[in-house]
């Protein structure tokens, strides 16, 4: 299991050896760099929107991500991230556990990613580029008839539509 902990910008506070052995990311390298830094440039944005939008609503959320080690290698990971709050209730940062997705799984969503990178591309400004991959997106699940985290775990439980 990939371990990973983050304050509330993205900024790398922890890693577990997991991590460490896969990303090819020291931990005296990793501690202090957004976590973007393992970012695969074949990932959608939209993607990412999704999942700071859903932490933003401090929701947890299960994703499928495909990660770039530093020695140049990709991995892909079935990451759950969760809100981290403090004693009084606030939220703190987030913790991310991460494990090794089916190839069915990989295969599928790759397909998903592949439509909406070329919605994004399309565009050459960023945020316009956001909002075109997150509108493939919701056509995409729209299609399907479910929300993301629907897909994530018809997927993972290997009944992807």
């Amino acid at each position: 299991m990939i371990v990973t902990k983050t304050d509330t910008r993205g900024v790398i506070t922890y890693v577990n050896d997991v991590f460490v052995r896969v990303s090819a990311l020291p931990e005296c390298d990793a501690v202090g760099q957004p976590h973007s830094v393992i970012r695969h440039p074949d990932m959608p944005r939209a993607v990412f929107k999704l999942l700071w939008d859903t932490l933003g609503e401090q929701r947890e959320i299960f994703a499928y991500v495909q990660n770039l080690a530093t020695d140049g290698a990709h991995y892909w990971v079935l990451a759950h991230v969760t809100p981290s709050y403090d004693l009084g209730g606030r939220v703190v940062g987030y913790h991310s556990n991460r494990r090794h997705p089916t190839p069915g799984a990989v295969t599928a969503v790759s397909a998903l990613y592949t439509k909406i990178r070329a919605a994004e591309s399309r565009e050459s400004h960023t945020p316009d580029a956001v909002t075109a991959g997150y509108r493939a997106l919701q056509d995409a699940l729209n299609e399907h008839g479910m929300a993301y985290d629907e897909l994530v775990w018809s997927l993972t439980n290997g009944s992807g539509r």
